[in-house]
């Protein structure tokens, strides 16, 4: 293997491509139109576009990644995580085509890489799973008793991929059309086969899963457990090795049961065996299997002291495993987060924009950012919208976890909208703390979805900064102190979207201010100023000393302290009325591309009824009446690219205007 080309892009492209360089391996990038600029692009020694827009377009295109394989004369192909990573066809086809496929052979994939198969598999292996059923054409009656035989609720999944993509929990009969529906087209668009199933849906287990390798000499190991609880709409956010739920005894067993089932397959590579366990009882049972390797693999490195993307590119050449079971360390205890741009006050919502500033602590061995952004990087709508994964490794297990959460505080992380305050609160929330974590714990913790309270000395060195910069860009009364009056008149002040700051500075650099209903008194220490747009500032309130970074572009303000980050958004001293046409029905959220449209004019329409749904970032947005009312125009089709906030169908309110 002498020229690697990784068929992904983003974190994991890059990760992949640090393993390779040291490895002496020379590699090969490839990107879609909206990715030219990527930072994965950089990254390797090489780049090819594959063309388009959408994943179908570029990652999920088999042709058009052969096509730059035979370009950049790569004789490998590592295929990351998502788009066509666990897709047998594409194994065999690079394989066809005289490569190496640096992952399972493309029978482990067929196998394994479908749910509905990897059941049949286990229990074969005499692993214990779900009950579950089929969904087989459009037959609805057939569905019915598919579910009813099960007991709802159920769980409609998606046979291929992952990542939380195509499922839907099915609380009641009524919603299970639309529910099966909904996730066949999102399972299609994700990952190209629209094939789902059903099965026992449990409120809350805990999600456990083993790392497992195998070389084609005949050895295969368990590396431990890693726990993944803790998910929104199904896709993990924080991820953990080892386990708190879990013994050694109980870490015997789920490794002992996961080798056995790769054995009987044969399997070759890197993969991971996924179940869920009651941890009261200690009885686990098979989730699915997935055939590559994981987003959450650094957590399994951290304790074991190994690179997986070295030992897969080992295996692919031919090399036994690495390390044989009784060589495998379990040292301290390590936690990963998922940095995205989305906001959990509003159901998670993706949001996307551009980077004006990325910037976080380095690497100091107990730390590790594996970024997929940097400063300048765009969040585009078509992909995902992780930013990066986040891990802290520590002797102990709340140590782990105080040390990421510094670490994401201390970050800068300007222009989008974020989970960064969120995962902080998971980190640090008693429950968490205590091992608390089971699927429930987003549900059961709702607490941690508000958004954080402004920090008042972050405003007021928001305020405070502006203030000075605004003064200095005045070429007319630059002379004069900030606020200046011939009379004193009130204070000055500044109104964000979230708070109002109402300020007075002396001669002597002291203040006074109000930070909404809270006064307080203080003293400006020091200002220094190292570009036109961002100042360091030292300010003492009621005689604790904070430095802030404050950087301020247009209306909007950036705060970052030790203590986080508070963005601040100056509102307009005029009303805005571009946003009037929203009135008329339901926008989109995000830009977008219109999948469904349920309604038609003249349709009467009841409140939660789904009229629109729309694709954007990889996951479905269903847009929905907000009570009784009557279709007059319906402003998109099936297909339309569509902006945020643009009206996508006009109703009139049933009994008004």
């Amino acid at each position: 293997m002498k020229t690697l080309l990784v068929a992904n892009r983003g974190e994991i492209a890059c990760r992949i491509f640090r393993t390779a360089a040291r490895m002496g391996i020379r590699t090969v990038a490839v990107y879609s139109e909206p990715d030219r600029d990527a930072v994965h692009v950089g990254c390797a020694d090489a780049a090819i576009p594959l063309g388009g827009s959408s994943a179908s377009e570029s990652y999920l295109s088999i042709e058009a990644i052969l096509r730059a394989c035979a370009a950049s004369g790569a004789d490998a192909v590592h295929p990351g995580y998502g788009f066509l990573s666990e897709n047998a066809l594409f194994a065999q086809a690079v394989v066809d085509a005289g490569r190496t496929w640096v992952g399972p052979t493309p029978a482990n994939i067929a196998a394994m890489g479908t749910k509905i198969e990897a059941k049949r598999l286990a229990v074969a292996a005499g692993v214990a799973t779900l009950a579950s059923g089929s969904i087989i054409g459009s037959d609805v009656e057939s569905w019915q008793s598919a579910a009813s035989s099960i007991g709802y609720p159920v769980l409609v999944k998606a046979s291929a991929g992952g990542g939380g993509k195509g499922m839907r929990i099915v609380a009641f009969a009524p919603e299970l059309e639309e529910a099966i529906v909904s996730a066949r087209r999102e399972a299609a668009s994700s990952f190209g086969d629209g094939t789902v199933f059903i099965e026992r849906y449990l409120a809350a287990p805990r999600h456990i899963e083993i790392q497992v390798f195998a070389d084609t000499h005949g050895h295969a190991v368990y590396l431990h457990e890693r726990e993944c609880s803790i998910q929104r709409r199904h896709q993990k956010i924080v991820e953990e090795a080892p386990s708190s739920a879990v013994s050694p005894e109980l870490r015997a067993r789920m490794g002992a049961a996961s080798v056995a089932l790769i054995r009987s397959i044969g399997y070759v590579g890197a993969g991971t065996v996924e179940y869920l366990l009651d941890d009261t009882t200690g009885s686990f049972t098979f989730l699915e299997m997935n055939t590559r390797l994981q987003v959450e693999h650094p957590v399994t490195e951290c304790i074991t002291g190994t690179d997986l993307v070295r030992w897969q590119l080992l295996v692919a050449d031919g090399a036994p495993l690495p390390l044989t079971q009784d060589q495998i360390e379990l040292r301290g205890h390590a936690i990963e987060v998922r940095l995205y741009a989305e906001d959990p006050a509003n159901d998670f919502l993706p949001t996307y924009g551009t980077l004006s500033c990325y910037s976080h602590l380095g690497p100091d061995g107990g730390l590790r950012f594996d970024d997929g952004v940097t400063s300048g990087s765009t969040v585009s709508t078509f992909y995902d919208p992780m930013l990066s994964k986040v891990i802290a490794h520590a002797p102990t297990r709340t140590e782990a976890a105080l040390r990421l959460a510094s670490a994401l505080r201390s970050a800068s992380i300007h222009g989008v909208t974020t989970n960064r305050d969120y995962l902080v609160g998971v980190l640090t929330s008693a429950d968490f703390l205590a091992g608390a974590t089971t699927t429930a714990f987003v549900d059961t913790h709702p607490g941690l979805l508000s958004a954080a309270p402004v920090d008042p000395v972050h405003a007021i060195a928001g305020a405070l900064v502006g203030s000075v910069q605004r003064r200095r860009c005045d070429r007319l009364w630059n002379f004069a102190p900030s606020g200046w009056r011939n009379v004193p008149t009130d204070r000055q002040r500044m109104v964000y979207h979230s708070a109002t700051v109402a300020y007075s500075v002396r001669p002597d650099q002291s203040f006074v201010a109000r930070v909404d209903d809270t006064e307080t008194s203080g003293r400006v220490l020091s200002i220094v100023e190292p570009t036109s747009t961002t100042a360091d500032i030292v300010i003492e309130v009621e005689g604790v000393a904070r430095r802030c970074r404050v950087s301020i572009d247009g209306a909007r303000t950036w705060v970052n302290s030790s203590s986080g980050q508070t963005d601040l958004v100056e509102l307009s001293r005029f009303p805005d009325t571009s946003l009037a046409a929203a009135s008329a029905g339901p926008t989109a959220p995000v830009p977008g591309r219109v999948v469904a449209v349920n309604v038609a004019v003249d349709d009467v329409v009841e409140a939660g009824q789904v009229l629109v749904v729309m694709e954007a970032m990889k996951m479905e947005h269903k847009i929905r009446a907000g009570g009784p009312a009557t279709v007059t125009a319906v402003r998109c089709a099936v297909g339309d690219q569509v902006d945020a906030h643009q009206v996508l169908v006009a109703l009139e309110v049933v009994g008004g205007s």
